[in-house]
Parts: structure tokens; C-alpha cells; sequence
């Protein structure tokens, strides 16, 4: 069957070139909606990264008064605003790019684009306002002493991102990181890294300096590790798994190096039992299967109020059962296919665990009939859970819900914060008192009333506990890449005399 649109063939994007990895090996493609190649990626080792930071380094200090570092905000944004202009001209067959490599539905994938886009304009205009902060003043109690602040870029800038939300999980680190004036290595997951590999190309194309963004695809140990773990790098921006989280804090911490971390989730979504529960049923979906499912904020553990429960249930597993599990690009998919066979079969252990330890699988947790090939799972919900459960405790980064009842507000606070984790949370009521006292007492980043998943570039991103510490987007994404220096002139005449010169003896 023939593909909408081709994967490219790309190399590694090295100081502003295609560059062929050292050892020239690649990465084969694989569309998870068939199990079939489509095409590959170069895999990156750790030669590669040190010709990438020597390039991101070049361009950080290029020529005083000419690198990126030093070039006013206005001439870091234009070169933003051009990038999301260009992704904007692109997004339909970004779009179906992003669709092929990882199974996410076409809508949410053009939707993505326009998220890169705004994302992009976003961070063009914070970092063209840094330009009047250059040198804020501070008020001091003595006369005789000025001092002001300078913000400066952090230096070269070490990003790994996802495969859930390929372009999108890289634009929120590149474009502030570019923005604060820093040089960035882009390492994206090797699950998928088709769509970042244009925006090399897209980079290219609006003639962003050489070195400033280099991207090196590849294998975590082998192009990941040595990011992290790189003289040369003076911070590292991830998100993905806790346990790789770890072992990237602990390679930084060597260096001591600062880190963000953006890490798992198994977040709380709370039902009470005042509201319209059609409403609760799709935002109770959406919090969990949009995206397949694989999202690290998702409400995957669903709190109802005794008082609906039965109602709920059954609503839930008609509405589940009404989703279009499809190719991800017929029109109308609502959920396709997880990214990889690995993560398929993690996932179906999951559920069968959840089995042998006494849980109900309500619905799904099987391979649609209709889909014989793909890594398809049924939207699942699974009940009879108790807080010792591993399906309770333990994020299976798929379609997969699990449900527990509740009496009282304060068993479902208990319930939402008995967790690892805390990285994001969602309370449902009518009653908006009870909304804002239950968002207050869960331990989470990032919490929904009345919704799940809305996600705006302009509010700040992160978690608590288990799901790292830093947070992306917002002013304080744009803080992340920066370094605050303190600047003291003693401005007076007259000499300090706290000591005496010699000649006075």
C-alpha cells in the first residue's frame, strides 16, 4: 500500500548540515498501525554528540558581539516566528509524518502542529521582552552600591525527549532554549524521531545559524547517555520515563550539572456525584485514551462517588466501546495503535496482571476483532482494584482506566494523593467550592476542574513526588534556560577605608 507521504531520508543535522552518523548505521522505521518498515532513521553514538556539542558550542561563542548568545531577543525571534511560519506551511504533511511513526490519529496530530506553531510564537515574543530585562535593577540600603541583574543563557543545552508527542515534547524545550539564546543538542526518542528530523530541515530552510539547534537521533545508551553525561553540556531538559529519569540525574549529578525533569504519572481523576455525567463519561475518555492513551498526565485512575458508580460504569463502557480504533489516518480515528510491539506487550502484562491479582477487566484489554495486524488495543477498564495493585500503582502508558468508588471528599483525596507520583490530577463537580478545596489538597503540578488534558503553552508544565521537579512552558520554561547573574558597582568617590594604606602609617 502505497504511504500519503514518504518518509525522508535524513541524516544527523550537525552545526546547520545533514551529516552521516560516524559508524553510518540507522534505525528502521516501523508504522505501528501495520508492524511494517517504512523507512529508517541514523543512529547517532556517542562520536556524534561530541561533534554536535563542539557545534553547539562554536555557535554559542561564535564571535563576541556576533554568537547567539549575545544576539539581541528581536533577532532570536524572527528566526522562531520563521520556524512556526514554515511548520504552519507544513503541517499537513507533518501531520501524516507524525501519524505514521508513532499511531497517533491524524486530527490530534494536525492539532499538534498547530501547538508547535503556537508554541514557537509563544517563546519568539518571551524572549524578545528579555531584551528590556537585560539589567533590572535592585534597590539596596546603601547609597554608595548599584546593582542590577542580568539574565544570560545557561550555556549549551542537552534536550531528550519523548516518542508520545514527538515535535511537540522537542518544541517545548528547543524554542525557549533558543529563545533565552542557549545552543541546543536534540535528542529525540528513537521510537520516533521522524518529524523532529524536519525540523531540522525546516531549521534549515529559514537559515537558522549553524550549530545553534543539532539533532542526533539514535539509541537512549548510546546517543542519550552521552548528552547527559557530557563535559560540555551545561544542563540537561527531560521527559520520559522515571527510571531513565534517574539514571540521567545521576550522570548530571557527576558534573554536577542542573537538570528538569518531566517524568511518569498516575493521576487521580475524581467523579462526584452532582454532575451531568455524560459530560464526566468523555471527559473521564479523553483524560485517558486521547493519544492512545500514551500520555504521562493521564487520569488513569478514575475516583467515582458511590452514589453513580453503576450508572457511570455502564456509560463509560458504552461510550468506550463506541471509539473508532482504526489506522490512524482513516478519518475518524479516535484511537489507533500504540508506538512499538514493545510497549504493546507491556501493556497486555499489565492487564494481565491486573487479572491474576483479583481486578475486573470491565472492558477491552484484548486486540479489536476487525484489526489483525498493528499493535491495537481495545480502550480498557478494569475495576475490583485495590491501592496494592500494580494496575493502581504503576503507569501502563496505554488505553487503560482503573476504577475505584468513594463515599466522602475526604476518601477521594486519600484515594487521588496515595501515589508515587504527582504530576497531575482532575476533580468533576458542579459544586465549585468543593472544586477548588479538592484542587488545593491533591499533591499534583497540574490540575483540570471540570476537564481533563487541556494543555496551553502559556501556563506552566511539571510535576511533584516521583514525576520530576522543574517546569516547562510558561515564563518559567523560558527560566529554565536562564542564568541569573548579580551585577554590584560601588559608585561612590571616596575610598572604602576599611583598610589603611601603608603610606598613612
Amino acid at each position: 500500500m502505497a504511504l500519503p507521504v514518504e518518509i525522508p531520508r535524513r541524516q544527523l543535522f550537525i552545526d546547520g548540515e545533514w551529516r552521516e552518523p560516524v559508524h553510518k548505521k540507522r534505525i528502521p522505521v516501523i508504522n505501528p498501525a501495520t508492524e511494517a518498515p517504512i523507512g529508517d532513521i541514523p543512529a547517532g553514538t556517542a562520536e556524534d554528540v561530541d561533534l554536535a556539542v563542539d557545534a553547539a558550542r562554536r555557535a554559542f561563542t561564535r564571535n563576541r558581539g556576533k554568537d547567539w548568545a549575545r544576539a539581541p531577543g528581536a533577532v532570536r525571534a524572527k528566526y522562531l516566528r520563521a520556524i512556526a511560519a514554515k511548520i504552519i506551511e507544513r503541517k499537513s504533511e507533518l501531520a501524516k509524518l507524525e501519524a505514521l511513526d508513532c499511531g497517533k490519529p491524524l486530527d490530534e496530530a494536525a492539532w499538534d502542529m498547530d501547538d508547535v506553531a503556537g508554541c514557537f510564537e509563544y517563546y519568539a515574543d518571551l524572549g524578545e521582552a528579555l531584551d528590556g530585562k537585560q539589567k533590572a535593577p535592585i534597590s539596596l540600603p546603601m547609597e554608595t552600591f548599584k546593582c542590577y541583574i542580568l539574565k544570560e543563557p545557561i550555556g549549551v543545552v542537552g534536550l531528550i525527549t519523548p516518542w508520545n508527542y514527538p515535535l511537540l515534547m522537542a518544541t517545548w524545550k528547543v524554542a525557549p532554549a533558543l529563545a533565552a539564546g542557549c545552543t541546543a543538542v536534540l535528542k529525540p526518542s528513537e521510537l520516533a524521531s521522524v518529524t523532529c528530523l524536519e525540523l531540522a530541515e525546516v531549521c534549515r530552510e529559514v537559515g537558522l545559524p549553524p550549530g545553534v539547534l543539532n539533532i542526533v537521533t539514535g539509541l537512549g545508551p548510546e546517543a542519550g547517555a552521552p548528552i547527559a553525561s557530557h563535559p560540555h553540556v551545561n544542563k540537561i531538559a527531560f521527559t520520559g520515563s522515571t527510571e531513565t529519569g534517574r539514571r540521567i540525574m545521576t550522570a548530571a549529578a557527576q558534573l554536577v550539572k542542573p537538570v528538569s525533569l518531566e517524568l511518569g504519572g498516575k493521576s487521580p481523576l475524581i467523579v462526584f456525584d452532582d454532575v451531568d455525567i455524560d459530560k464526566a463519561v468523555e471527559w473521564s475518555l479523553f483524560g485517558c485514551f486521547w493519544t492512545n492513551g500514551q500520555i504521562c498526565s493521564a487520569t488513569s485512575r478514575l475516583l467515582i462517588h458511590e452514589k453513580i458508580a453503576k450508572e457511570f460504569l455502564e456509560r463509560l463502557v458504552a461510550w468506550a466501546k463506541n471509539i473508532k480504533i482504526s489506522d490512524p489516518l482513516e478519518e475518524g480515528c479516535r484511537l489507533g495503535p500504540v508506538v512499538s510491539e514493545g510497549q504493546y506487550e507491556k501493556i497486555k502484562k499489565i492487564i494481565s496482571t491486573a487479572k491474576s491479582e483479583g481486578a475486573t477487566i470491565l472492558s477491552g484489554g484484548v486486540r479489536p476483532q476487525h484489526l489483525k495486524k498493528g499493535f491495537f488495543i481495545e480502550p480498557t477498564i478494569i475495576t475490583d482494584v485495590n491501592t496494592s495493585m500494580q494496575i493502581w500503582r504503576d503507569e501502563a502508558f496505554g488505553p487503560v482506566i482503573c476504577v475505584k468508588v468513594f463515599s466522602s471528599e475526604e476518601e477521594a483525596i486519600e484515594l487521588a494523593n496515595d501515589t508515587h507520583y504527582g504530576l497531575a490530577g482532575a476533580v468533576i463537580s458542579n459544586d465549585l467550592e468543593r472544586c477548588e478545596r479538592v484542587s488545593e489538597a491533591i499533591e499534583a503540578g497540574i490540575i483540570w476542574i471540570n476537564c481533563s488534558q487541556p494543555c496551553f503553552c502559556q501556563a506552566p508544565w511539571g510535576g511533584n513526588k516521583r514525576s520530576g521537579f522543574g517546569r516547562e512552558l510558561g515564563e518559567g520554561g523560558l527560566d529554565n534556560y536562564v542564568s541569573v547573574k548579580q551585577v554590584t558597582k560601588y559608585t561612590s568617590d571616596e575610598p572604602w577605608s576599611w583598610y589603611q594604606s601603608p603610606s598613612k602609617l
